[in-house]
């Protein structure tokens, strides 16, 4: 099992800034990858951004250019660092971390999710 710790996010000011970090503990020596996804009320749980353990990051179109996700090995951690934020981006926003036995072979764990709001 994998245990994840997520701290950030809040209420901002459309066009403001927020920070989301990940803790991962437990049984992570398989870790893969570490990342975010959103859910908007009444919408499917999305993809925000990931990274790999190597270091190469995916974002979803709609918050390239906005959102840069970094990662520490050494604390098995994930940072999602959020700016010019708008309405859209309103979502629960849920860690998420794989662990990949083999290329066919892998294990999804989420954070509870933390509310993050945009709003004036």
């Amino acid at each position: 099992q994998v245990q994840l710790v997520e701290s950030g996010g809040g209420l901002v000011r459309p066009g403001g800034s927020l920070r989301l970090s990940c803790a991962a503990s437990g049984s992570i020596s398989a870790l893969y990858a570490m990342g975010w996804y959103r859910q908007a009320p009444g919408k499917e749980r999305e993809l925000v951004a990931t990274i790999t353990t190597g270091g190469s990051a995916t974002y979803a179109d709609s918050v390239k250019g906005r959102f840069t996700i970094s990662g520490d090995n050494n604390k098995h951690t994930v940072t999602l660092q959020m700016t010019s934020l708008n309405a859209e981006d309103t979502a629960v926003y849920y860690c998420n971390a794989e662990n990949r036995y083999s290329s066919s072979s892998w294990t999804d764990y989420w954070g509870q999710g933390t509310q993050v709001t945009v709003s004036s």
